[in-house]
């Protein structure tokens, strides 16, 4: 028995033996792209020893591609390697059943080039190097995901699965497939706190328990699975699309965060503050919102995400922050004992895990070097308070803070940013093109109905 990053590991012949007699037949060797879609090769059983202690083999720049799954240029991955693989190398503390598939295991894999050298710009390589960062100045993340997401009873149709909005309705929230997920996560090593069905037709929010560091963010990232490919197995479909109807609610993925110092004690607790706050939470909280328009793009990649930061609508629009304000940027929770944590409320449900907490743990980390102060804590709704900066109202803009915020780079990582700024400026690109082409046809349609038959 082995331990990597605290967790407990098997061997690998030992995992394998185990796997043999509960029937497992194929291991998904996979990892996050830029996105947070999983990407994989399929192994059989069979062959599970051999690659756990080689490897497996995969085109590197598939770590970069866009949403579409095309490829970007000049993104260090691409060309400049001849398109070469990189190594998916396994973690086994990550090897897990998945229960919803037959005779299926998963396993999550960091990336390497063939001589050994990390693929850094790979999103959980992004986050372990900025916990490492942390590390460095004496403290480590605990953190917890707070999920939103829609359920539809059929994806061609849009049809939720329900309608009319009664939100913590008792019969919606135990529905079958919410049911079956908390039955599902706990096998998955995930466990599950609260559920209930949200303001979106079809919405809901699961919640569950805070993990360290890197490991919050694998269990985010397998939630987002779990969620989707149970929905599937049910005859349903789940999206974390951040707000796929103009009329109804958008989904967050609110970051709940508090930082241990060596010691094991919550670094943000200080009894003897008057809101209970050490200064350690200070300056956190003033690096959060100082880099924020920057780390929006990393917490809001599409433009989708932005049509959720609107008034009054439970998401933040400035730069504030509140005590218990689901207004606010930063919304505080001072509960004067070990409980006590900051909750960021940028990221959108879409966001990639790995990539929402390294910009949030790096932005706060920012903020403790550079000793950052705050501006005045709103004691109204911060939402409505006039004096706080506004936050950026497109993606542009945000990967243009991104671009000019050297530090957050610099802490990311250069290789990462660029690649990151290029893969979302193409997806732009395919946008405007396609609304182009739409707005054209809508005209001439138009002209057609107008004139054809008259003139």
């Amino acid at each position: 028995m082995t331990t990597t990053q605290g967790r407990a590991t098997r061997d690998v012949e030992e995992l394998y033996h185990v796997w043999e007699e509960q029937g497992i037949r194929c291991v998904a060797f996979e990892f996050s792209d830029m996105h947070g879609m999983p990407r994989s090769k399929i192994i059989p059983l069979s062959k599970f020893t051999y690659y756990a202690q080689h490897g497996v083999s995969m085109i590197g720049v598939m770590v970069t591609v866009d949403t579409a799954s095309t490829i970007v240029p000049d993104t260090y991955l691409s060309s400049e390697r001849n398109y070469g693989d990189a190594i998916l190398r396994a973690d086994l503390s990550t090897a897990q059943v998945v229960p919803w598939m037959e005779n299926t295991a998963r396993v999550i894999c960091d990336l390497y080039w063939p001589d050994g050298t990390p693929l850094q710009s790979a999103p959980r390589h992004v986050l372990r190097r900025v916990l490492e960062q942390l590390k460095g100045v004496g403290y480590s993340a605990l953190v917890a995901l707070e999920y939103e997401f829609y359920l539809l009873r059929d994806v061609t149709t849009l049809a939720p699965v329900f309608e009319r909005l009664h939100v913590f309705q008792t019969a919606r929230n135990l529905a079958p497939v919410p049911a079956r997920i908390l039955e599902y996560l706990p096998r998955m090593g995930i466990a599950p706190l609260t559920c209930n069905c949200e303001y979106g037709q079809g919405q809901y929010e699961i919640t569950f328990n805070e993990q360290m560091g890197l490991l919050a963010g694998d269990q985010a990232y397998t939630f987002k699975q779990a969620v989707k490919g149970i929905a599937q197995t049910l005859g349903t479909h789940a999206t974390f699309m951040t707000k796929p109807f103009p009329d109804q609610s958008a989904s967050g993925a609110h970051v709940h965060i508090s930082l241990q110092g060596e010691d094991g004690e919550n670094a943000f607790l200080d009894r003897n503050d008057p809101l209970g706050l050490s200064a350690v939470a200070y300056h956190f909280i003033g690096g959060i919102l100082n880099h924020a328009p920057a780390a929006l793009a990393l917490m809001a990649p599409t433009p989708n995400c932005f049509r959720r930061f609107v008034p009054h609508a439970f998401a933040p629009v400035n730069l504030s922050w509140g005590l218990d304000d689901r207004t606010a940027l930063v919304r505080v929770k001072s509960t004067g004992d070990s409980g006590t944590h900051l909750e960021n409320r940028l990221p959108s449900a879409l966001s990639n895990p790995y990539l929402a907490l390294a910009a949030t743990i790096a932005t706060g980390l920012l903020g403790l070097k550079d000793r950052l102060s705050l501006p005045e804590l709103a004691h109204e709704p911060a939402g409505e308070v006039s004096t706080f900066a506004p936050l950026p109202t497109s993606l542009e803009e945000a990967l243009v803070a991104l671009e000019d915020d050297e530090a957050l780079r610099s802490m990311l990582g250069e290789e990462f940013t660029d690649i990151f700024l290029k893969t979302k400026r193409q997806e732009l690109a395919r946008e405007a093109e396609y609304v182009q082409v739409q707005a054209q046809a809508a005209e001439l349609a138009w002209q057609r109905q107008e004139y054809l038959l008259d003139f």
